[in-house]
């Protein structure tokens, strides 16, 4: 094995922070939620199945933590180690001088509600009928997951046997692939991105035949679909093809009719809404890390069919120009738009979308450069021309000249005139004019609204509704990348860098403070990203399980982070 430096591994244990086992290291089960995320006091783990058990392992106060990834944690206090790490998806093993200390506990339950048998700590499910044991020998110890008291105590008993040094190096392999930079603070970051990473990608299970990723391993657990794709774009540094079966997993998930859903579960069940098609750029980038044409090949029917199903089914007044589904839940009127509980999206009415467009328009001319590449003349003209005319539609019918910004248009041809972060995407199209780029780089830079301590707000301040809800103001990482693309295409690199680097340092200082990445940020930054709200006002306690908060450990933070902070990145 190639030998990690450690030292550059991340160094904050942060409540909230995911534990669990990787499909990049074999066999996953995310029917099991057999997950953990650290809890409050110092050393716990919560464990996510149905009936939530907790672990907690006795340190010395002295202990210091030396790392702590996804799926390995180390303390020492100077005599002795305090080691965890997941052997397989069902067993986690550790090493601690206090093992005979080590409890398992039922949240919630009777002090006695975890049995003691023939050394072993064993809590039933009475529900679900699954069972979790701790089983201490010496310094050592094994918390194991099973469908049975027998099964569970076989995992423990054969985790205990097995070599925790070797088990941790073997977590560790992935971070040899990862450079190290100049900035120790950065590389640092960098390794807790591919942490993240890691953790949230998953391996072939149920109606799930290749390899896939999720948002977060809890709450969200399920595959959605511009996520895939956000999370691909990193990956694709590590390994193309595992980036591919995502992408191909996802792509597997089209109905007959070429729909593609937003969220699919690993037992096969399928949302009745789309999300950002954004699919053949994520192939089209994919292709430049691995140059297999037979995969764009095995992609192009799927891309085309889902290109089609959206022009024939979101362009319900026939101008051309596609608007997002609406819904009659307060807070999240648009899930398919991805930007739920957006201020867009208040007055519950159908919009001719600027974000939609302009992912269209792009996966348009992406699936024309991919017929391109196969030769395939006649789909590359027919997928340009396609592209080049939606593109011309937003740039003539979605922009304000009064204004300088893109807003989204109600039917009866007036602007729905919410400033949102949504108004920067055509920065992505070839043919936006320099009168355009020039205007709203001049609304990035207006303090009035957009120039926020950490750019860029989705909702910009001057307006009413700004607030850390969600996407009604704080900043998303995935929408500063996309802009932070489409200013280099136009050569903006100074606003480009900017911008790159303020998003960085927004994650960077969380990450420090926190141990985790989150899902969105204050873009004021007045308030931590804890203390935001989601959807209404937030509650205490923290309770990962529910979404009443920016999630923790975010899957397309840390990869669009990761995105930014590689060094082929400028």
């Amino acid at each position: 094995m190639i030998a990690v430096d450690r030292k550059s591994l991340p160094q904050v244990l942060g409540e909230g922070g995911i534990f669990a086992y990787s499909g990049w290291d074999g066999e996953t089960c995310a029917r099991a939620e057999f997950v953990g995320t650290w809890g409050k006091e110092r050393l716990s783990l919560l464990v996510h199945t149905p009936l939530r058990r907790k672990l907690i392992v006795p340190l010395r106060e002295e202990a210091k933590l030396r790392f702590v990834t996804g799926d390995v944690c180390v303390f020492e206090d100077g005599v002795s180690e305090t080691k965890l790490v997941f052997t397989a998806w069902h067993t986690i093993i550790g090493e601690s001088s206090a093992a005979e200390e080590t409890g398992l506990f039922e949240e919630g339950g009777l002090e006695d509600s975890v049995m003691r048998k023939d050394g072993f700590q064993i809590s039933y499910d009475q529900v679900k009928g699954d069972v979790v044991v701790l089983l201490q020998a010496n310094n050592r110890f094994a918390l194991a997951f099973g469908n049975s008291a027998e099964e569970a105590c076989y995992r423990a008993r054969e985790g205990i046997r097995s070599d925790i040094d070797s088990a941790i190096g073997s977590r560790l392999q992935i971070y040899s692939l990862v450079p190290q930079l100049a900035s120790t603070r950065r590389t640092e970051l960098l390794n807790k991105c591919v942490s993240v990473m890691k953790v949230n990608t998953m391996a072939p299970e149920g109606a799930r035949k290749r390899f896939w990723s999720t948002p977060d391993r809890v709450p969200h657990k399920d595959m959605w679909l511009w996520d895939t794709v956000f999370h691909s774009l990193a990956m694709n540094k590590l390994s193309p093809f595992l980036s591919w079966e995502c992408l191909a997993s996802m792509l597997e998930s089209q109905l007959d009719d070429g729909m593609l859903p937003h969220q699919i579960s690993v037992h096969g069940s399928r949302s009745s809404l789309t999300q950002p098609p954004i699919m053949a750029w994520g192939v089209w980038q994919n292709y430049q890390y691995h140059k297999q044409k037979v995969l764009l090949e095995q992609a192009l029917p799927r891309l085309e069919a889902y290109l089609q199903w959206n022009l024939n089914h979101r362009d319900s007044n026939g101008n051309g120009l596609l608007e997002w589904e609406i819904e009659g839940d307060v807070n999240c009127r648009s899930g398919e738009s991805g930007m739920d509980n957006s201020s867009r999206f208040d007055e519950a009415c159908k919009l001719d979308a600027v974000d939609f467009n302009v992912f269209m328009a792009q996966d348009m001319a992406c699936t024309a450069a991919i017929c391109r590449e196969l030769g395939i003349a006649d789909k590359t003209l027919f997928w340009e021309r396609s592209a080049q005319t939606m593109e011309s539609q937003i740039l003539e019918n979605l922009w304000d000249k009064e204004d300088g910004f893109f807003y989204d248009r109600k039917f009866d041809r007036t602007f729905s005139k919410v400033k949102a972060v949504s108004g920067f995407l055509p920065l992505l199209l070839d043919g936006i004019r320099e009168e355009q780029i020039d205007r709203l780089v001049d609304m990035m830079k207006d303090k009035r609204h957009f120039l926020t301590k950490y750019p860029l707000p989705s909702i910009a301040i001057s307006d009413s509704t700004w607030s850390t809800d969600m996407w009604r103001g704080p900043v998303w990482i995935n929408l500063n990348y996309l802009i932070i693309l489409g200013l280099r295409k136009h050569q903006r690199h100074g606003e480009a860098h900017i911008l790159q680097e303020r998003t960085v340092e927004l994650v960077q200082n969380y990450y420090e403070q926190y141990g985790v990445t989150f899902e969105y940020y204050d873009s004021k930054d007045e308030l931590p990203p804890v203390a935001c709200d989601r959807k209404g006002p937030r509650r205490l306690p923290y309770d990962i399980r529910n979404k009443y908060d920016s999630i923790r450990d975010y899957h397309w933070t840390a990869a669009l982070t990761a995105c930014l902070i590689w060094p082929d990145s400028q």
